[in-house]
Parts: C-alpha cells; sequence; structure tokens
C-alpha cells in the first residue's frame, strides 16, 4: 500500500476522533456547568429538607435523603450533557433504557419524593432556573403544610385477650367509656378465648385505662399500639 495512502487514512482518523470527542469538551461552559451543579445542590437540599420534615415512616432512612440530592445533581448533569449534542441524546436514550431499580418504595409519598428531584433537575439543565427554584418552593411549601396538618386524632391499636364472652362485653363497656371511639378490626375465638383487634381514637395522651382494662376479670393481657397505616377518617 503507498504511503501516501497511509498518511491520508491516518489524518482522516484523526479528524473523526478530534470531532467526536475533543470538540464536546468546550460544548458546555465551565461557568454552565458549576452554575448548574451549584442549583442543583441547593435544591437537593432543599427537597431533603422537606423530605425529613415532612416523614411519617417507621424507621427514618437518611440514606434516602441523600439519595434526593445526588438524584438532583446527577439528572442535572446527563441533561446538562444531552442538550449540548444531539447524537449524545440519542446513546443517552439508549443506555438508560436498559437501567432497572430494584429497590421496593416503602411509602407512597417517596415517590413523589424521586420524582420531584428528577423532575428539578431537568428543569434546571433545561435552562429554565426561576421555573426550578420557584417551582421547587412552592411545592416544598405545599407538602409542609398538608403533610404535617393533622386534623385527625392519632389512631391506635388496642389487642384484647378475653377467657369468656362475658369478660369481652364487660371489656368493651369499659373501653368505649374511656376511648372517644372504638372500632373491631378483627376478631378470633379458639378454646373459650377471644383475642380482639380494636383500632380506637383516645380522648387525650391519657393511657393509664390500658392499666385498669388489664385487671378486669376474665381479661388476660391488653397491649396498646401505635398506628401508622393507612385507614379512613
Amino acid at each position: 500500500m503507498p504511503i501516501h495512502s497511509i498518511m491520508t487514512d491516518s489524518i482522516s482518523f484523526k479528524d473523526i476522533f478530534k470531532s467526536s470527542f475533543l470538540e464536546n469538551i468546550t460544548a458546555v461552559s465551565v461557568l454552565d456547568m458549576a452554575l448548574t451543579i451549584a442549583l442543583a445542590f441547593g435544591i437537593g437540599l432543599f427537597i431533603f429538607f422537606v423530605y425529613k420534615k415532612t416523614y411519617q415512616g417507621v424507621m427514618y432512612s437518611s440514606s434516602f435523603g441523600t439519595t434526593l440530592i445526588a438524584l438532583t445533581m446527577i439528572t442535572s448533569q446527563v441533561i446538562l450533557a444531552v442538550t449540548s449534542n444531539v447524537v449524545l441524546s440519542l446513546g443517552m436514550v439508549g443506555a438508560l433504557s436498559i437501567v432497572r431499580f430494584r429497590t421496593a418504595i416503602k411509602e407512597p409519598l417517596d415517590i413523589a419524593f424521586l420524582f420531584w428531584s428528577i423532575a428539578a433537575g431537568i428543569i434546571l439543565a433545561a435552562g429554565m432556573i426561576p421555573l426550578a427554584v420557584i417551582g421547587s418552593v412552592i411545592i416544598g411549601l405545599i407538602l409542609l403544610f398538608f403533610v404535617n396538618k393533622k386534623p385527625h386524632k392519632n389512631p391506635y391499636i388496642v389487642v384484647l385477650s378475653c377467657e369468656s364472652h362475658e369478660a369481652e362485653q364487660v371489656a368493651m363497656a369499659f373501653l368505649n367509656e374511656r376511648v372517644e371511639r372504638c372500632v373491631v378490626k378483627s376478631k378470633s375465638a379458639q378454646n373459650g378465648l377471644i383475642e380482639l383487634n380494636m383500632e380506637v381514637r383516645l380522648k387525650n395522651d391519657n393511657t393509664d385505662f390500658v392499666n385498669a382494662l388489664s385487671d378486669l376479670e376474665g381479661v388476660s393481657s391488653a397491649v396498646l399500639v401505635s398506628y401508622n397505616g393507612e385507614y379512613m377518617g
């Protein structure tokens, strides 16, 4: 093969390499990158603060809150790269389509926070900074108001074990006098032993009635448990 042909092929290869990689270094300015990352961190930190103040699950997970900050920043970087290169956007769609998330979402509200972090990163990287900042503030204030607002009294579950039907009736009458509301959720009976699971709403924060309930004749045990599940008011 002639030397001239080899040199021509080599130069062509360098030109292709430059156009596809080296020129992309200046596609996004340093100022845009720094501003996007800084704003994404600030919004992610605000989302984390709202999540911490509105969390109502059983066990708080600080790692999930940190994930919200990281997700906002990562999403903004991805969208910033995609908007600067059309070819990269097509490749990014194919690459992200194979990603699968297997972590179970335990609280329904967590889905809203995940989507909020992703949406904030996308809007921010698209250059709509006022929409990202003002929208996040409004969403955060709404969540703080509605989630922390408690127009109802906290429900409790009373687990009651009785030795006879007569003891059950006496215990139920005693309980109805001490609480504001009492609803039987489940009842099981076996060999004369009766177990009741009841949802109750207390008149106040005093729980001394459980001690008196367990001392009634025919009552084997009485347990009061805080209940945070879904229920109808």
